[in-house]
């Protein structure tokens, strides 16, 4: 295993400094793969799968070779959605400030004006495609003279329909610039885009999710009646001030699942696309704050939520395949630590899971957790609308490191 540390890549004193005041010591892998390519001004390509480290992986290199003397602005990160441009933003503030650079993110559902002030002052935007178009359209700023590009969860941003967009914002860089893309799969239009975007690359393959799905995660899968989802979850439920994502497959299944868990006397709040941009955010702070354990989210509200206190990622509704259940059950098991994720299904839906579980090697976890379960959580528990919740304690076991 590589020991090469900040120094070794290249990073600067004050950044070093600034990352070990905020506890971070040691490069992750990705960082280790990225970081001196990265410093050195070659375009990277690298897939990367969600909770490896990959913002820093891109954020220290923009952070050293952006001069707070550069116009503005001067660097652009463009990401999926605005819950991952702020969280961006504030992972690499801290490290921009040692250099004086400033970092705005611009993202859709607050006000344009100051949104357009802040941005043109900054020498890092970190936006989404559709609200800076929409910036870009006003006049507020050109993006004649970007140094450095980074495409973050590219893969995701073409499966949102933001291919033309992203087309459009690229060609409006400059030809010379530095490109950085990431990515959880390289294969398809997410491969070819990379190639042609960017010059010379050197490329990085992260350990592939599935892999990392198996060795980080304890699965557990719940075989429960159609009619006792909500029980079967409330008993998963309640781990002592530790969090728990919920994933649901539609807006309004979100926001009913909060109003029957309320019936149960769990405290719980939704986040999905309908929701305003603050009632997101209020959602989110809540949660990372752990006055509310439980949130529960579409796939797309939920991309971009890197809260390291999640120990529980429940499967209320099964994914629909392997790709969005690694990046579901990625939420937790972050940094190193132990993670859990269950996934309740009825008897129709055994095959379809079965299929799924095969396809990342997990499926002895299927079939032992089912065949055990099956029985006890298919009954209805009698619940008290206002009572205490069973306190049932994850399985400790330790967590391998982080790849």
């Amino acid at each position: 295993m590589s020991t090469e540390s900040f120094a070794d890549l290249g990073v600067s004193r004050a950044v070093i400094s600034s990352l070990s005041a905020a506890g971070i010591t040691e490069p992750f892998a990705i960082q280790r793969a990225v970081i001196g390519d990265a410093i050195a001004g070659r375009d990277v390509i690298a897939k990367s799968p969600t909770g490896s480290g990959k913002t820093l992986a891109f954020g220290i290199p923009l952070v050293e070779r952006i001069g707070a003397e550069d116009p503005r602005p001067a660097a652009l990160v463009l990401a999926p959605t605005r819950e991952l441009a702020t969280q961006i933003v504030d992972e690499i503030r801290g490290i921009a400030h040692t250099r004086a650079l400033r970092v705005t993110a611009v993202y859709g559902g607050v006000g344009l004006v100051k949104q357009a002030k802040d941005a043109a002052a900054s020498h890092v935007l970190v936006a989404t495609p559709g609200r800076l178009e929409d910036l870009l359209a006003r006049g507020a700023f050109t993006l004649h003279r970007i140094r450095m590009l980074v495409l973050d969860e590219a893969d995701r941003m073409l499966d949102m329909g933001f291919r033309p967009a992203i087309d459009r914002i690229v060609a409006a860089c400059p030809q010379n610039r530095h490109t950085l893309f990431f990515s959880a799969t390289l294969d398809g239009e997410a491969g070819r885009i990379a190639e042609r975007y960017a010059r010379d690359p050197a490329t990085h393959q992260q350990g592939p999710q599935a892999r990392r799905a198996r060795e980080e995660i304890e699965h557990r899968f719940v075989q429960v009646a159609h009619e006792h989802r909500v029980e079967a979850l409330v008993r998963e439920l309640g781990h002592d001030g530790e969090l728990t994502l919920v994933f649901v497959r539609t807006k309004r299944g979100a926001d009913r699942l909060v109003k029957r868990l309320a019936a149960h006397g769990v405290k719980a709040v939704a986040m999905h696309g309908n929701k305003s941009q603050r009632q997101r955010e209020q959602a989110l702070t809540r949660f990372e704050s752990g006055a509310v354990e439980t949130l529960v989210a579409t796939d797309v509200a939920a991309r971009g939520i890197d809260v390291e206190r999640i120990s529980h990622v429940i499967n209320f509704d099964p994914p629909a395949d392997s790709e969005t259940y690694v990046h579901r059950i990625g939420r937790t098991g972050r940094a190193g630590r132990q993670g859990v994720g269950i996934t309740l299904l009825s008897p129709d839906q055994h095959r379809d899971v079965t299929k799924l579980a095969g396809q990342l090697g997990i499926e002895h976890r299927l079939n032992r957790n089912t065949d055990r379960r099956t029985a006890a959580d298919s009954a209805p528990h009698a619940t008290a609308p206002n009572g205490p919740r069973s306190r049932r304690r994850p399985r400790r076991r330790r967590a391998a490191a982080r790849a």
